[in-house]
């Protein structure tokens, strides 16, 4: 459960919002974070189903009627929990900004303590 966390883990300073209103945002960039899952997931499957198909190995209906094993569910539910984690990443990390506000320096501190070193 750690690596789902440890996935999103929120960068120092403030996060930067370049619309007026973050809620706006932050529901732009779920939206975002899902289209590109899946667009990725569809090529993906689109790419397992015509091989398996040009092979002659599986049909559509089979596909249609696969029910998973326990492990094979298992390993979907798990895999669910890494796709939330990402996909609500912003939320995450605005919610660390809210518990732990001394890591909310604007980016131009940050620089400067850096050019400081």
């Amino acid at each position: 459960m750690n690596e789902i966390l440890m996935a999103s883990n929120k960068a120092k300073g403030a996060r930067p919002y370049f619309l007026n209103d973050p809620a706006v945002e932050r529901v732009l960039n779920i939206t975002l974070a899902v289209a590109t899952e899946l667009a990725v997931a569809r090529e993906r499957i689109d790419t397992l189903e015509r091989l398996l198909a040009q092979k002659g190995i599986l049909s559509q209906n089979e596909i249609e009627a696969y029910i998973p094993d326990d492990e094979a569910a298992e390993a979907r539910q798990l895999w669910h929990a890494r796709y939330s984690a990402r996909i609500l990443r912003i939320v995450q990390q605005e919610l660390e900004a809210i518990a732990q506000p001394e890591n909310n320096k604007p980016m131009h501190q940050i620089a400067d303590e850096i050019n400081e070193m």
